[in-house]
């Protein structure tokens, strides 16, 4: 028996996904890499790079391709990728999951103020903040490049300066994963006094919260959206099951 996996990606669960499955005989394994960063590091086996062209033109890729099967392991905020897929495997009736890690909870120490978009949290920003550091992606940042009388940090995987930036920022071009000394010292020799984040989810990206609890640091943290109903698993290694089980039906 042949099969086609199409692992929508971007993610550290899709690569662990890719590298589980990589090698088994009879599956063709394709990870799809949005193409946002120039240097991404590639998932092990076959790589697609770049958009579909909407659900339709992701349609025509899964039957030109023969997929027989779709993980969606793309961020949890990668909100359109996930309807698009959902939407495309349900007219070709595949077989389709969506591998997502688990949402952070707030602990005890935790001073969050959870919003659901960016446009919300700007009054909040302003009250609360003078240096702040937003700790989210390149396409996120329109809503805060008019508070010019704010200062702020910016951490993304290349040095490449956004469009649109804020009038006042820095910019610190690194890849996780961070530990929580590590982004302690940066919040630190930055004085920032608010976090700004999406809630990602996963232990990579969680070091900056310790690491704001520990300071006493106020986060305003963005909610996911929401995805499409449907099987869903938490980890990479349960995805591989699900991968198997239909390979095996």
């Amino acid at each position: 028996m042949t099969a086609g996996l199409l692992i929508l990606g971007g993610t550290a669960e899709a690569a662990d996904l890719a590298g589980i499955l990589d090698g088994i005989q009879g599956l063709r394994v394709v990870s799809s890499l949005a193409g946002r960063t120039a240097s991404p590091r590639l998932p092990p086996g076959e790589c697609r790079i770049g958009g579909f062209g909407g659900e339709s033109g992701l349609a025509d890729y899964l039957r030109r391709e023969a997929v027989t099967m779709v993980v969606d392991a793309t961020h949890p905020f990668a909100r359109r990728m996930g309807w698009t897929a959902a939407h495309a495997c349900a007219a070709l009736g595949l077989p389709w999951l969506r591998l997502q890690r688990p949402a952070w909870v707030a602990g005890p120490t935790d001073r969050w103020t959870e919003v659901d978009d960016w446009n919300e949290a700007v009054p909040i920003l302003r009250r609360l903040s003078r240096r702040a550091f937003l700790a989210l992606g390149r396409q996120e940042l329109e809503p805060f490049a008019g508070l010019d009388d704010l200062w702020f940090l910016l951490r993304f995987a290349e040095e490449a300066p956004p469009r649109p930036a804020p009038a006042r920022f820095a910019l610190v071009a690194d890849r996780g994963p961070f530990t929580p000394a590590g982004e302690r010292a940066l919040l630190l020799a930055h004085g920032i006094d608010t976090i700004v984040c999406r809630n990602s989810g996963g232990a990579a990206a969680r070091a900056k919260l310790a690491a704001a609890a520990e300071l006493g640091l106020p986060v305003i943290m963005r909610r996911r959206p929401p995805r499409p109903a449907g099987p869903s698993v938490q980890s990479a290694q349960e995805a591989a099951a699900w991968v198997r089980a239909q390979f095996s039906a």
